[in-house]
């Protein structure tokens, strides 16, 4: 009888262990565009207190974390600024297809620094960039791979005026470096989204480019293929409650 207690013991204490194990803290990996630096991190907050799983950001270019996971990074969920660079994992079947949404919409503006005597432009398919930039350059993405380098592009080319644009760019890796040349009066002039203008009191905002330039800016979200788990399915699922999508209007983004 002694014996069938002991057993009886150590096979409860066993299953409390395993149990124990289970509901341990997992860290979730999210490979995210510099953009939703800001929203994320309120948002990442909010999750960690709620769930006790520890988020591990990673900001920076949606093209240079597309390449991270083609290479193997840790990321487990990764959000792009743009539907190319998602398309392109999803070409290399490379996430998880049936976790693909979009959710945010942004919108494309023309910064200057804030002590900037430049004014407010209509920005129209007319309206001569390099003319406003002076002897200056137009800090934006990388116009080859960064997407928000690729809108502006894709507006200069709808207004025929890339030709000469592109010879004035000052091509950064991220949304946010572009953001940091205007705030350090490096440039005169800088192209960004509106969220990233509006996280900065060095820059003002002079021009609002039409969305008819360029195609719609969408933010696709979805979970790396082979690393479904329960903790990135459930911050998945966080960033669609009305709460996150609160937290994402908060900093301007158009959240579907």
């Amino acid at each position: 009888m002694l014996m069938k207690r002991l057993l009886g013991a150590a096979a409860g204490f066993a299953l409390c262990l395993a149990v124990t194990a289970g509901a341990r803290a997992e860290d979730v990996v999210v490979f995210a565009a510099a953009s939703l630096t800001n929203a994320l991190n309120e948002i990442n907050e909010s999750f960690t207190a709620r769930t006790g799983n520890k988020v591990v950001p990673s900001y920076a270019a949606s093209s240079a974390l597309a390449k991270q996971v083609e290479q193997g990074g840790p990321g487990q969920v990764f959000a792009s600024a743009d539907l190319n660079w998602m398309d392109y994992l999803a070409g290399k079947k490379l996430i998880s297809p049936d976790t693909r949404f979009n959710l945010l919409g942004n919108t494309l503006v023309l910064i200057a620094p804030a002590e900037s005597k430049q004014g407010k432009v209509e920005l129209t398919p007319k309206t001569d960039i390099v003319a406003l930039a002076g002897e200056g350059r137009i800090a934006t993405g990388n116009p080859d791979a960064v997407p928000v380098g690729l809108y502006f592009r894709q507006a200069m080319e709808r207004a025929g005026q890339w030709g000469k644009v592109s010879a004035r760019i000052a091509a950064t890796d991220s949304v946010r470096a572009a953001l940091a040349f205007v705030e350090r009066g490096e440039v005169p002039l800088g192209v960004v989204y509106a969220t990233d203008a509006a996280v900065s009191k060095k820059v003002k905002v002079v021009g609002v480019f039409p969305d008819t330039m360029h195609d719609p800016i969408v933010y696709p979200f979805a979970l790396v293929a082979g690393k479904e788990s329960t903790a990135a399915r459930a911050y998945l699922d966080t960033l669609r409650t009305n709460e996150a999508k609160g937290v994402f209007a908060k900093y301007g983004f158009k959240v579907n």
